[in-house]
């Protein structure tokens, strides 16, 4: 099969290339093009000739895009991402067109990632840096608070949430709240309590989301669920962007209702993270804004990169790529 790989970095590249290479039934019958640009109507033309499309988080995979790659010949949509909600599936199983994913990888990246933001907030890591790179060795407006005995709420307890909770509660002393539809024995192990959201965000000191993005969890927290919560709550968001409200969020900011926000996606992301930007005038208002305040924390989306689950995301590709090849079918498929 001839593969397109769109939205690559240099780390991209280097897994996918170094999996490839060391995959000796990968390497006989299946290639590799690398494309840096997002897959959008507009770069449709580079799908020409090739069998599959491999896909990262904002990559276009609307019902036109799908259509247009069903029509082209493309037989498989291979994600480079655990999530999925770029992706039209009714459209996609209607086009008989199947979405393979990564269920996951390395779950501990993204929850130490989390724990960073929290402790960089926290303890005012950011400013005690600038500050000290220019001879400023004042403690004034550095007072954090202890983690041990704080109650963190998290919403969504999968593998992530999972790894975030041993890591808060069993490292730091946290008390842990937990809200899923599903409860997790594992979390229940760590001495989590499950209860409603409206509970979880009234008595968490912290509340972090790991939830996945979908029809009833967008906006999950917006200006009524920011009102239930305590004064100076810190808000941890390294799951999806839109499953905040952003504008919402930035007048909770203003007031301080929250007090702390920490933030590795962001609603609107796709026209801004992944690239350099530098030079450029960011034209987004509402992510100008965010950048004003002293009490906010953002990063790129990158709570996924580590060498390790840069492996985990290359190893798993190529077997969903083999085992469709081989058996048109893959035990990793996004089901409608």
């Amino acid at each position: 099969m001839k593969i397109a790989v769109f939205s690559t970095r240099s780390y991209d590249r280097e897994y996918l290339s170094a999996a490839a290479a060391a995959n000796a039934s990968f390497k006989a019958s299946h290639h590799f093009s690398f494309h840096e640009v997002h897959l959008q109507p507009e770069t449709l033309h580079l799908t020409k000739g090739y069998d599959a499309i491999c896909a990262f988080v904002n990559d276009q995979l609307d019902r036109a895009t799908l259509q247009s790659l069903k029509r082209g010949g493309v037989q498989l949509i291979a994600l480079r991402s655990a999530g999925y909600n770029n992706v039209d599936l009714i459209a996609a199983n209607e086009l008989c067109l199947p979405v393979a994913r990564v269920p996951a990888y390395s779950p501990q990246a993204v929850a130490e990632h989390t724990v960073a933001l929290i402790l960089t907030l926290n303890r005012k890591i950011y400013r005690a840096y600038r500050q000290v790179r220019e001879g400023n060795f004042s403690l004034e407006g550095l007072v954090g608070f202890n983690l041990h005995g704080k109650t963190v709420g998290l919403i969504g307890t999968g593998r992530i949430g999972t790894a975030v909770a041993k890591i808060l509660g069993s490292g730091f002393g946290c008390k842990l709240l937990g809200y899923d539809v599903e409860p997790n024995r594992g979390c229940r192990d760590l001495g989590m309590a499950y209860v409603s959201l409206t509970e979880l965000v009234a008595n968490s000191d912290i509340v972090s989301l790991h939830a996945p993005l979908l029809p009833n969890t967008t906006h999950l927290i917006d200006e009524q669920t920011i009102a239930l919560m305590k004064n100076g709550v810190m808000l941890i968001n390294t799951s999806r962007g839109s499953l905040i409200d952003t504008q919402a969020v930035i007048d909770a900011v203003k007031t301080g209702k929250i007090g702390y926000l920490g933030l590795d996606v962001y609603e609107e992301e796709t026209e801004l993270f992944f690239n350099d930007r530098s030079l450029e005038v960011i034209p987004d208002d509402v992510f100008s804004r965010l950048l004003t305040f002293p009490n906010v924390v953002i990063t790129g989306h990158q709570g996924f990169l580590t060498k390790e689950a840069l492996e985990d995301i290359a190893e798993t590709t190529l077997k969903n790529i083999l085992e469709f090849a081989a058996t048109g079918k893959c035990r990793n498929l996004v089901r409608a």
